[in-house]
C-alpha cells in the first residue's frame, strides 16, 4: 500500500536554536490511522503544525522533509501551500471553541472552505453545507447552518470542525486531541464519525492524543513521543501487547482500573523536560527507574526490535542488551490484588444528606423581562455521602453535575430541597461558617487561581477570611505543611501559577481547598484534561489525603475509569435527575439503566474487549424543555409507551442499588 505522507528527519526549532521537534521520521499509508501518543509538552501538536507550515512566530523549520502524495511540502511557496491546507490535507484543532469564528455563522465558515477548494458558491454551496452538517451527525442541519458557534454544545462544535475539514475532501486529516475533555458518549460519536468517514472516503488520519484507549480503538500504527523525539514506534497490536520503551510501559501502568483498587497507581515522577533543554543522553533518564550511567552520557540510537516495531533505548541496543531486555518486555497490565477495605466498602453515617434538591433558572423575555419558563438544571436530586468515602457523580456534559456541586456550596442558590451537613440544614441558612468544612476543587486550575497572586497569597487568602490560625506567621507554617501534603516544595509558594505545569496547578488548587481543614471536597472534573501520568499523580494524592485526613469526596467526572478506581459509590445523572445509584461494583459491573449501559459501552478499552457498543442517537435534550415521562426515552432503544407518559419510580435491587426505569 502506498504512503500518503512520508516524514523524514523533521527538525523544528526556536530562533535560539533549541529543538522542539528533533529528527523524527514516520509514514502514513493510504486509508491508515497513525496515532502520535505522549504527554502534553512532548511536541505532538508542534509536529502537526510543522507539517502544515502553521508554526507560530519564533519557531522555524530547520531540517528534514515531508512528502504528501510525493510533493515536498517544505519546497512549496506559500501560495501553493494554501491550496494544500484545507484541500489535500486538513486539520481539526484541539479546542473548537477557540478555532471557530464567533461572529460568523457555521454555514459561512464552511462556505469559505467550499469556495476556496471546491469553487462552490451560492445555492450549491448552501446545500453542500447542510449536507456536510448532516453527514457529521448534527440534527436539524438546515437550521443549525444559520447558527453561531456559541449556540452549539462542545460536541457539536467539534463536529462542525470536522465538517469544515471534510469540506475540502482531504486525503489526509490531522486530528489534534479531537476528544480531549469530551464526555464518553460525545467522544464515541466523534470517533465513530472519523472511522465512518475514513472507511467511506479512504482518507488517512494523523491522530494526536494522550488517551491510550483512543489509540487502542482507532490506530493502525502508533508512535510514542517524548521531549521532541519518537521513542517507540509499532503497530497497535505490538504496542498494546508488548510495549518496549520504559516510558510507554509507565504510561500503561498509570491507567486507573478496578484491578488496582487499594494500590497506588504507577505515576511517572517529575514532568516532561522543556523542549530543547536536553541535547545529550536519553531524555527520559531523569524519570526512568531502569536508567544507568550510559543513559545520561550517550544518546540512544534507533533500534529495530521486530518487523514494524522500533525503539530508542539503550536496553535494546546490540546483543548484550538481550538479558536486560527480558525484564523490560512485560505485559501491558500488571494487576494488583485489591484490598478488602476497598472492595467490601460499607457506608457509615452520612456526612452530607441531600433530599429533593432543585435548581431552576428563570427564562425571561420581553422589555419587562417576564418569566416565561424555567431551565431545570437540577430537578429533584437526592444523595448522601458518608464520612471518609467517595461518591462519583457521572453523566454527559450539560446534565447538571457542576450546577449540583455549586448549589451544595451555595455558589448557586437552590430553588428548593434540603441539604444537611453533619445534621445541620444548609438551605436557607447562613452557610459562611460551613465554608471551612466544604470546599471545591474546580475543573480548570489555571482559571480558578489568581494569576497576579503568589501561591502563598492564594493559600493564605481563604485562611485569613475564615480566621484560621492566629497570625500570618502561623498561617505560613501551615502552608508549608500543606505543600508537603500535596507533594510540592516549600519554596514553590513564592512562585506564580503560570510557573507551574497543569498537574502542579491542580495540586495547588487541592492545597487551597485543604487550607481550611474541610471534611468534604467537591472535585469538579479535576483530571479531565490531564495526561494519564499526571492524572495518576492527582488520583494517588486524593487517595492518600482521604486515608490520612478521613476526607469525603463528591467526585464529578465523565471518566469512568477514574470512577472505577476511586469511587465507593456512584450516582448516574441525566438531565438534572439521578437515574441510577449504587456501589461502584453494582453500577459498573451490573448496570440496570439503559443510559448507564450506554455510558459504559462508550468507554474505549485498551484490551479491545468489553460490552457491545450501544449507540445513542441525538444529543442531550434541553433542560428548559425536558421530554415528558422518562427524560431518556427519546434516545432509548428500549422505550415503551409508558416511558413517554410518566417518569419511572425507583426500582430497588439491593439496599444500595436503585434505578429509575420501567424495564427493570
Amino acid at each position: 500500500m502506498a504512503d500518503i505522507l512520508r516524514v523524514s528527519g523533521l527538525i523544528t526549532q526556536l530562533r535560539n536554536g533549541a529543538r522542539i521537534v528533533d529528527n523524527i521520521s514516520f509514514s502514513i499509508q493510504n486509508g491508515e490511522t497513525y496515532a502520535l501518543l505522549g504527554e502534553s509538552g512532548c511536541g505532538k501538536s508542534m509536529t502537526a503544525l510543522s507539517l502544515l507550515r502553521l508554526l507560530p512566530d519564533g519557531v522555524m523549520h530547520a531540517g528534514g522533509t515531508a512528502q504528501l502524495e510525493g510533493v515536498e511540502l517544505f519546497g512549496l511557496r506559500e501560495r501553493e501551500m494554501r491550496t494544500v491546507r484545507g484541500g489535500t490535507a486538513a486539520m481539526i484543532f484541539q479546542e473548537p471553541g477557540l478555532s471557530l469564528n464567533p461572529v460568523m455563522t457555521v454555514g459561512e465558515q464552511i462556505a469559505e472552505v467550499l469556495e476556496l477548494h471546491q469553487g462552490m458558491q451560492g445555492k450549491a454551496s448552501q446545500q453542500r453545507c447542510v449536507e456536510l452538517l448532516d453527514q457529521v451527525g448534527i440534527p436539524d442541519a438546515a437550521r443549525r447552518v444559520t447558527e453561531y458557534p456559541m449556540q452549539l454544545s462542545g460536541g457539536m462544535k467539534q463536529r462542525v470542525m470536522i465538517a469544515m475539514a471534510l469540506a475540502g475532501q482531504p486525503k489526509l486529516l490531522v486530528a489534534d486531541e479531537p476528544t480531549t475533555a469530551l464526555d464518553v458518549t460525545t467522544q464515541a460519536q466523534v470517533l465513530r464519525l472519523l472511522r465512518d468517514t475514513q472507511s467511506g472516503s479512504g482518507m488517512s488520519l494523523l491522530l494526536i492524543t494522550h488517551d491510550l484507549g483512543v489509540v487502542a480503538e482507532m490506530a493502525h500504527q502508533a508512535g510514542v513521543m517524548y521531549a521532541g523525539q519518537i521513542v517507540e514506534q509499532a503497530s497497535r497490536a505490538q504496542l498494546l501487547s508488548q510495549p518496549l520503551h520504559p516510558y510507554t510501559q509507565k504510561l500503561f501502568a498509570a491507567l486507573p482500573s478496578a484491578a488496582r483498587i487499594g494500590q497506588p497507581l504507577a505515576a511517572i515522577p517529575g514532568s516532561v523536560p522543556p523542549l530543547g533543554s536536553i541535547t545529550q543522553g536519553c531524555r527520559f533518564t531523569a524519570r526512568c527507574d531502569k536508567a544507568w550511567s550510559l543513559c545520561s552520557e550517550q544518546t540512544p540510537q534507533w533500534t529495530v526490535v521486530a518487523e514494524g516495531q522500533g525503539v530508542r533505548c539503550h536496553l535494546y541496543e546490540g546483543q548484550d542488551a538481550r538479558g536486560k531486555r527480558q525484564g523490560m518486555e512485560a505485559k501491558v497490565q500488571e494487576y494488583h490484588v485489591a484490598s478488602k477495605s476497598d472492595l467490601n466498602f460499607e457506608p457509615g453515617s452520612p456526612l452530607l444528606q441531600v433530599s429533593d434538591l432543585r435548581v431552576h433558572f428563570p427564562i425571561r423575555k420581553g422589555i419587562l423581562q417576564h418569566v416565561v419558563g424555567q431551565v431545570k438544571a437540577v430537578d429533584g436530586v437526592s444523595l448522601q455521602i458518608p464520612q471518609g468515602s467517595t461518591l462519583a457523580l457521572v453523566g454527559e456534559s450539560g446534565c447538571g453535575k457542576t450546577t449540583l456541586g455549586k448549589a451544595l456550596l451555595r455558589l448557586i442558590p437552590p430553588t428548593a430541597g434540603s441539604v444537611q451537613f453533619t445534621g445541620r440544614e444548609l438551605v436557607g441558612a447562613n452557610i459562611r461558617e460551613q465554608h471551612a468544612a466544604m470546599q471545591m476543587v474546580f475543573q480548570d486550575p489555571y482559571a480558578s487561581l489568581n494569576p497576579k497572586m503568589r501561591v502563598a497569597e492564594i493559600l493564605e487568602e481563604g485562611m485569613a477570611a475564615l480566621n484560621i490560625e492566629s497570625n500570618s506567621a502561623a498561617r505560613q507554617a501551615h502552608i508549608d505543611i500543606l505543600l508537603d501534603q500535596v507533594g510540592l516544595t516549600r519554596n514553590s509558594k513564592w512562585r506564580y501559577p503560570h510557573e507551574f505545569s497543569g498537574g502542579q496547578r491542580q495540586r495547588i488548587a487541592i492545597a487551597r481547598a485543604l487550607a481550611v481543614s474541610p471534611q468534604l471536597l467537591i472535585c469538579d472534573e479535576p483530571t479531565s484534561a490531564l495526561d494519564v501520568s499526571v492524572q495518576a499523580q492527582i488520583l494517588n494524592l486524593l487517595k492518600k489525603l482521604q486515608q490520612e485526613l478521613n476526607l469525603s469526596y463528591l467526585f464529578i467526572t465523565h471518566n469512568l475509569a477514574v470512577v472505577e478506581y476511586l469511587a465507593h459509590e456512584v450516582c448516574v445523572m441525566y438531565l438534572g435527575r439521578i437515574v441510577e445509584r449504587g456501589t461502584a461494583e453494582e453500577v459498573l459491573r451490573s448496570p440496570k439503566h439503559p443510559y448507564t449501559q450506554a455510558l459504559l459501552s462508550a468507554v474505549p478499552r485498551i484490551d479491545g474487549q468489553g460490552v457491545e457498543r450501544i449507540r445513542l442517537e441525538g444529543d442531550l435534550p434541553s433542560p428548559a424543555n425536558p421530554p415528558p415521562g422518562c427524560h431518556f426515552a427519546p434516545r432509548c432503544s428500549h422505550a415503551m409507551e409508558q416511558c413517554r407518559a410518566a417518569y419511572p419510580p425507583a426500582m430497588t435491587y439491593s439496599v444500595t442499588h436503585r434505578v429509575h426505569c420501567f424495564l427493570n
